[in-house]
């Protein structure tokens, strides 16, 4: 069984709105912070409510998230053999009400859920270009018993 916690090399980065009467404005990734990744490629989806979008994995690609629009209940699980945080599964909850950058090392499964009503729209920022002849990513089902994450909502 794992643990909940914070998992080694994952970057949260909360990001700041500055607000005036036109809009707002807020920076996403910026070089030389902690969640900051060399970007090869950005990718973009979108995610019906009530969706599992999970997991998946990298051997040696960085992803780092930005969830513009819904709300996301988002899952990792650290994999890496010899990381001190191996087993502990982290729970990031993220969205247009919550705006975070996710920075995501290799190693680390991730996956999502939809909450709410509304579409996650959500961005990816990945450290290296797909390649549909060798892809980079290893599939893990979302109730994996070596996870085991309960993925329902739970009454506080």
């Amino acid at each position: 069984m794992s643990t909940i916690g914070s998992i080694d090399g994952v970057s949260v980065k909360n990001l700041v709105r500055h607000a005036d009467d036109r809009g707002f404005f807020c920076e996403v990734l910026k070089a030389g912070e902690p969640s900051a990744i060399s970007v090869r490629q950005t990718s973009y989806t979108e995610t019906h409510p009530g969706i599992i979008k999970a997991f998946h994995w990298h051997r040696k690609q960085w992803d780092s998230w930005f969830v513009v629009g819904g709300s996301a209940q988002v899952v990792l699980h650290d994999l890496r053999d010899g990381s001190p945080t191996k087993g502990t599964t982290q729970v990031i909850y993220a969205g247009s009400e919550t705006p975070r950058l996710i920075s995501i090392p290799p190693g680390v499964a991730h996956g999502y859920r939809v909450l709410g009503t509304e579409r996650v729209r959500l961005f990816y920022h990945t450290s290296e270009a797909y390649d549909p002849t060798e892809p980079d990513e290893e599939r893990v089902p979302h109730d994996d018993a070596g996870i085991g994450f309960d993925w329902n909502t739970k009454n506080r």
